[in-house]
């Protein structure tokens, strides 16, 4: 018996009201027409059934004979079919309540499945989501500049929310900025060499920076071989931590833990535990000094040497290195070749006089994970950005952004939403040149997307 029968029959109150007055037995006086007792009854209980599911809600007026019988096979139900009734439409509830549970248990393991599907890939460095191709200049008039360091910027980093940004310069100086207001959060000033045994924070030029993917860590290190470690949140000081015997140049936290990695201009890597507050060990392996360090998920680093020319990626397990050669200003690598996939030269152009002209120095370069979007920023007035070729075999060239200054760092937003480059008068690691037209500050460049075809908006509308 369905359970639409059921509840209809249950909550019908001309029937509740003339089943009191009925007793389920023939009173005196009754007559059976057809002389065949129940056997009637039973004939007519099919029929109730399907007047019931059909149309519960009228009544004939014409019929009460009809009535009377459907009266008398409901009074007339035994205990043990009664039971049986409601021990059939629990089973079904049950059935109905575990194919909805099945239901929703196999839409969570397709999303599930589909979110590691995509941890795996990106631990692999197999993600690929292709933005590139959608990708416009932005108008320089939605450009934001930030300003508030009193010499170059050196080195930034982006929060995981995106939602804020730290700044370091020559001026020894920490700035935390807000993405949407463009406001300082806080400012943790430089002090003055000599005062390093009283003052909290770096008394030399910062040139690294890093920051946890869970936001909670932000590290730097600056030329007096020094790295320090920061509450992202509120910039209370925690550690610091020595050991090079050189400018510190680079530092990278391993994703989805506190590891750091750091490089120098001591020809060596370090690894450190920013939870344990410890140092674990040390790398050799570059001929000069290294410029360039960064890392993902993976038990592993990549650094750039300066004047050795290579491109070196850690083992940080197996205490090895792959060796890489072949560098010349903007390159394309595979870990499986030993050639650069895409070599573009002078991507940003050549500067000196006729016959001696000379390409100008690439300063920084960024990648949007995941993706096939680069970017790279040199000293002449413009940021670069690229499109890697299918199986990225080939950087083509986007669109350029005005920007005025040493191009001393560059960092893609998570949600790749905008770009930001730290820009000063000076290269981030000398004074071989003083661009005095250009400001230190941080540039905040959209990446704007093309608008969608409207005739597909108009056929989803």
């Amino acid at each position: 018996m369905s359970s639409s029968f059921f509840l209809k029959t249950k909550e019908n109150p001309k029937f509740a009201k003339k089943g009191k007055n009925t007793a389920g037995t023939k009173r005196k006086g009754d007559v059976d027409p057809t002389g065949k007792g129940k056997l009637r009854a039973k004939k007519s209980s099919s029929k109730y059934n399907e007047e019931i599911s059909s149309d519960s809600e009228t009544e004939s007026a014409t019929a009460p004979k009809k009535r009377q019988s459907t009266e008398q096979i409901e009074y007339e139900e035994t205990p043990q079919e009664k039971k049986l009734r409601l021990a059939k439409l629990y089973l079904e509830q049950l059935k109905e309540e575990e194919e909805n549970k099945a239901e929703e248990a196999s839409f969570e393991t397709d999303l599930i499945a589909g979110r590691l599907q995509e941890e795996v890939l990106e631990q692999r460095g197999k993600l690929q989501r292709l933005i590139a191709k959608d990708l416009i200049p932005p108008d320089p008039s939605e450009i934001r500049m930030f300003r508030g360091h009193k010499l170059p910027i050196t080195c930034l980093v982006i929060t995981p929310d995106d939602k804020y940004i730290f700044s370091a310069a020559k001026d020894c100086s920490i700035i935390k900025w807000d993405v949407e207001s463009g406001k300082k959060i806080h400012t943790i000033p430089g002090g003055r060499k000599g005062t390093e045994d009283r003052h909290v924070g770096h008394t030399a030029h910062i040139l690294c920076m890093a920051i946890s993917s869970d936001g909670k860590y932000l590290a730097t290190g600056d030329m007096n071989n020094l790295i320090m470690i920061w509450e992202a949140e509120s910039c209370k000081h925690l550690y610091k931590f020595t050991g090079h015997k050189g400018a510190v140049s680079g530092l990278s936290f391993r994703k989805g833990t506190h590891d750091l990695y750091s490089a120098s201009h001591d020809r060596s890597i370090k690894v450190w535990n920013v939870d344990e507050n410890a140092y674990v060990e040390t790398l050799f392996g570059h001929q000069d000094s290294i410029t360039g360090l960064d890392s993902l998920s993976r038990e592993r680093c990549v650094t750039a040497g300066g004047r050795d020319g290579t491109v070196r990626v850690w083992k940080i397990a197996e205490e090895s290195q792959l060796v890489f050669h072949g560098h010349d200003s903007v390159c394309l690598w595979s870990v499986n070749k030993k050639k650069p996939l895409s070599t573009v030269k002078r991507a940003h152009g050549c500067h000196g006089d006729a016959g001696i002209e000379q390409p100008h120095w690439v300063s920084s370069v960024a990648a949007l994970q995941n993706s096939d979007t680069i970017a790279s920023g040199s000293h002449n007035s413009e940021v670069n950005v690229w499109k890697c070729g299918q199986n990225y075999r080939g950087l083509q060239p986007l669109f350029s952004v005005p920007v005025s200054g040493f191009v001393n760092s560059l960092k893609f937003s998570s949600s790749g939403q905008f770009l930001v480059a730290g820009v000063g008068q000076e290269h981030r690691l000398g004074r071989w040149w003083r661009l005095k037209e250009a400001k230190n500050g941080i540039y905040v460049i959209p990446l704007k997307r093309k608008p969608s075809d409207p005739e597909e908006t108009k056929s989803a509308e």
